[in-house]
């Protein structure tokens, strides 16, 4: 090859990488986890198979392709898109929405707003997503590559507290949209319906049908999602709450009903709490499986596999032991033949060593980024520029600008190599790490007097504005040290800090995560100011680093 052939190769290589982001040069690699694999290595798994918040799972086939989505809420880049080979292994392989719209609405916190359950499609040769925010209506983005770009969203059904979509296209070319509603902006809940759409669902054609009611035996039903088979239209719901309900089957012959009503999944004797909310997958040998999440408290909603079988044209989901025709969700089972051996171990994405000069696709913001906020590798470094926190805030969960990924396990630490190179100001610039939740504590660095102190902060009931409480942990010099929180049975939090990376001195009391509104407790990186300037200094972060 000609040296110019090699120049230009390599610069078709970089725009690539440029263009896509580093998860193109990493779909399909390995990343093992130290602290949850659900593949046990011998032919069977066990649930959760995703150990962290991926809240309203959906999944679809695509060939010998699985792909799932979650609920994003608040966060973003929101939709995370995982990608798996086998329903087991998982990896995340982008996001479908880079910025929640109203842009002015999501520059500020929205704790709780935002992308609530959302579904996933592919139709005529493309991939679709429709997402509900319940304070603007539902919309839909599309693209004919997994990994993107996806379309601006369009707006397909206005109007507040309209949620959980589901896109229905039927043989003879109609179109369809399943829906519940929010009680907390409609008014209603507890029932489901069904809306025409134009054929290539840009727009709804009528203000929708209630098909169920759900209030005498599934209050709370909500999160339909619609399939076919054998002449029957099935609406797979979740009832019964979050944390307390069961997985509910309807099926008519005509899309409005009326349904039969079937439970197809309950808790029953197993540890699995509120099992339902998930996808109806198939593999290419022809087994049936389930997808469905538990509320784990402030580990969040985590994803669950259940094997499923049909019998006289209604599924059982779990496994059915006593013969009653609603199954138990199994905590180990044989793993799903999907035509061929899957060697590969793979987890979402947890540690990051910031070599990359995209960040890494675990990481999500409080609200819409802005680029002011970060270099993801200056040097190997996460660079994290300070940040005016809002005007009033009394504690943190007002900034945007806080960097999250989610809990991974009910057993791990979390540490960070950090240090704090404020402006030559004094704009009271502060950098950490930090649990969040609507309660969360936090250790951060602050340079006070022309010295760096370490201080640990705690704050409950942060999202109503309660002030937050520090105390002086530590003189530091200016130079790296190593911040470290320890999580036990998915709650207890151990905050130490270490100067030199290998003696680790506790700091405070256990402290109790929380979830936040929606989701689960999450860990986060920051730098902050407590005034305006023309500039501002930075936090650099080495390597976050998530371990036994």
């Amino acid at each position: 090859m000609l040296k110019s052939d090699k120049k230009k190769l390599k610069y078709i290589c970089l725009m690539a990488y440029v263009t896509l982001g580093s998860s193109s040069l990493t779909f399909g690699q390995n990343y093992n986890s130290q602290v949850w694999n659900p593949d046990l290595g011998n032919g069977k798994f066990k649930n959760p198979i995703i150990h962290a918040d991926y809240s309203d799972p959906d999944a679809i086939r695509v060939g010998e392709d699985y792909y799932m989505i979650a609920s994003s809420f608040n966060h973003s880049p929101g939709l995370p898109i995982l990608h798996s080979k086998d329903m087991i292994n998982w990896t995340i392989i982008g996001h479908a929405l880079q910025r929640q719209l109203p842009e002015e609405v999501f520059s500020k916190v929205q704790h709780g707003g935002g992308v609530w359950a959302p579904s996933i499609r592919y139709h005529n040769g493309e991939f679709y997503i429709y997402y509900p925010d319940p304070d603007f209506g539902i919309y839909q983005i599309k693209t004919k590559n997994i990994r993107g770009p996806w379309s601006a969203p369009t707006l397909v059904f206005q109007g507040k507290g309209l949620i959980d979509p589901c896109p229905f296209w039927d043989e003879d070319g109609r179109a369809y949209l399943a829906y519940a509603y929010a009680g907390s902006r409609a008014g209603l809940k507890s029932v489901l319906a069904i809306a025409k759409m134009n054929a290539d669902g840009t727009r709804v054609l009528d203000r929708g049908t209630i098909v169920y009611d759900g209030h005498e035996l599934d209050p709370t039903i909500e999160g339909p999602k619609v399939y076919k088979r054998n002449g029957y239209y099935y609406l797979f719901a979740p009832a019964g709450g979050v944390s307390t309900g069961w997985q509910l089957i309807l099926r008519s012959k005509n899309i409005y009903g009326p349904y039969e009503r079937k439970v197809a999944m309950a808790q029953n004797k197993s540890t699995v709490n509120g099992p339902h909310q998930g996808a109806w997958v198939d593999t290419p040998s022809g087994e049936d499986w389930f997808f469905h999440f538990q509320d784990k408290e402030a580990m969040g909603r985590v994803v669950h596999l259940q094997p499923m079988v049909w019998k006289a044209d209604w599924p059982i989901i779990g496994e059915d032991t006593d013969g009653n025709g609603i199954g138990t969700p199994v905590m180990s089972y044989k793993k799903p033949n999907v035509g061929k051996q899957v060697v590969a171990q793979t987890n979402p994405q947890e540690s990051d060593e910031f070599d990359s000069p995209h960040l890494g696709l675990q990481w999500q913001w409080q609200a819409n980024p802005d680029g002011t906020w970060l270099m993801p590798s200056q040097k190997g470094r996460l660079r994290l520029y300070s940040q005016q926190l809002p005007e009033g805030s009394k504690n943190l969960m007002a900034a945007p600008n806080i960097l999250t990924q989610k809990f991974p396990a009910e057993n791990f630490s979390a540490t960070a190599k950090i240090r704090l190179r404020p402006s030559e100001k004094e704009l009271g610039e502060k950098a950490g790490l930090v649990v969040v939740g609507e309660d969360y504590s936090q250790l951060f660095i602050r340079k006070d007097k022309g010295k760096y102190q370490l201080y640990y902060g705690t704050c409950s009931r942060a999202y109503i504005g309660a002030e937050e409480s520090i105390q002086l942990v530590a003189s530091l010099s200016d130079d790296f040290m190593y911040v470290r929180v320890e999580v036990k049975n998915g709650k207890s939090c151990q905050w130490s800090y270490s100067l030199d990376g290998k003696k680790y001195i506790s700091v405070g009391n256990q402290f109790q995560a929380k979830p936040g509104k929606w989701v689960g407790a999450t860990l986060g990186l920051y730098a902050s100011r407590e005034k305006h300037s023309n500039d501002s200094g930075y936090a650099e972060v080495d390597w976050f680093r998530v371990e036994k």
